[in-house]
């Protein structure tokens, strides 16, 4: 309970406690209470959004920013390569210092979590914990992942960032990487985390390929699920358009930097699968000129599909939003070359009263160059992202104290008052 507050209960001896009873009043006016919080009406998002989903109503009131229109930078937010480019290789890096914790798995596996060096002795214990999870090939150090760690380091929350096999630094010991269907590592990662810190509520939020296994895991997990909320970004949602479009015009630039950042990932760990034989084309996946080339000789094969469209289709996040129980908050852009507006699975969020998306008319890939911080700070999106975890927060911390409230009156039943 907050400092300050009381109950009215008074003490009649030095071991019992009885509620006080008002004495009796006639003609008293009835008391107005407010309306609940879900029937709040939600403000106004401005016109330069696209906001939908069975979540709104539960949301929408919290994101005050969204009544502002959404101003992409001059010059850099008018076209969605530049973006795209420019808030890659132009945006600020926060300097923050990192502990780092290898995390065995149970397949004899390793992931790398990257925390904040000090938070375990600053922090308390139930303070709410966020895990980040970056785009494919991204980790620690990439510009948005840090500005997000910055903001929510800001408003007293633990952060970790989770990377993937092979990714930032992480550690390869088997022959196998991260892919967008495998869960393991993350269900694991959140049982870790979540026995650390038995009493923190935990939240995540993921970008691009990351977005789209932190959605297949909320819909896997569905009503078992131990985040009390997420936000998806950049998500893909369907990987088999998302490959459709990665081969049109400008975009091929994309995939044959992708493929060579995972190309580069896999020669330092070549020896462990010189021996691997079946299915597995080891020179294609180690000489990769596009992700489905590398999907084709090493990601479909590692875990069990026939194919690279049998990979793409039954690991795409948009078939896992209907089963989705827990709170989500979905970002992407209009324009995003990477993540096709045309993939976002509309209809199924909203018809999910956990679910909410945002759509902005610009913003290209991981860029959102818009706001006050624009164009060399945080992403427009990251104002938006803390505001609705805050308020899932603070709704967790109210249920909580509503729950040790009626606590007390319960225990007080049937108590036998003892006059001294």
């Amino acid at each position: 309970m907050a400092t300050g507050q009381s109950l009215p209960w008074q003490l009649t001896t030095s071991l019992l406690i009885t509620p006080r009873v008002p004495p009796p009043q006639l003609h008293s006016p009835p008391r107005l209470l407010p309306p609940p919080r879900h029937l709040i009406a939600a403000p106004m998002a401005h016109p330069s959004l696209e906001i939908l989903g069975g979540g709104c109503d539960l949301f929408l009131p919290a994101l005050t920013t969204l009544t502002r229109p959404y101003d992409p930078y001059p010059v850099i937010g008018s076209n969605r390569h530049v973006e795209t480019i420019f808030a890659s290789f132009y945006r600020s890096t926060p300097d923050v210092r990192l502990r780092r914790e290898c995390l065995r798995t149970a397949d004899d596996g390793a992931v790398a979590l990257d925390w904040v060096s000090g938070d375990d002795r600053l922090l308390p214990p139930d303070s709410p914990l966020l895990i980040l999870l970056p785009g494919l090939t991204g980790g620690s150090d990439d510009s948005y992942v840090k500005h997000m760690l910055v903001r929510a380091k800001s408003k007293g929350w633990r952060v970790l960032v989770f990377n993937s096999r092979g990714c930032g630094g992480s550690p390869v010991t088997t022959p196998q990487f991260y892919s967008a269907s495998f869960l393991g590592d993350m269900c694991e990662v959140v049982a870790h985390v979540g026995t650390r810190y038995p009493k923190a509520n935990l939240y995540a939020v993921g970008w691009s390929l990351g977005a789209n296994i932190l959605v297949r895991y909320l819909g896997q997990e569905s009503n078992a699920c131990r985040l009390s909320g997420a936000v998806s970004l950049c998500n893909p949602f369907n990987l088999v358009i998302a490959d459709e479009d990665f081969h049109k015009g400008f975009n091929n630039v994309y995939d044959k930097a992708l493929a060579s950042s995972l190309c580069k990932i896999f020669k330092k760990h070549a020896l462990l699968f010189e021996d691997m034989g079946g299915e597995y084309n080891i020179p294609l996946a180690a000489n990769a000129k596009s992700v489905r080339e590398f999907d084709d000789g090493l990601t479909r094969v590692s875990f069990g599909f026939k194919s690279v469209d049998d990979y793409y289709s039954n690991s795409s996040s948009s078939n896992s939003i209907k089963d989705v129980c827990t709170p989500l908050l979905c970002i992407q852009a209009e324009n995003d070359p990477i993540a096709p507006n045309r993939g976002i699975p509309r209809e199924d969020i909203k018809d999910n009263t956990n679910c909410m998306l945002i759509v902005t008319p610009k913003g290209g890939h991981l860029g959102w160059v818009a706001g006050a911080e624009a164009p060399f700070g945080a992403p427009w999106t990251d104002p938006v992202v803390m505001d609705f975890l805050e308020h899932l927060q603070r709704g967790k911390l109210e249920a909580f104290s509503t729950s040790n409230l009626e606590g007390v009156h319960r225990s007080s039943e049937g108590l036998h008052i003892l006059e001294v």
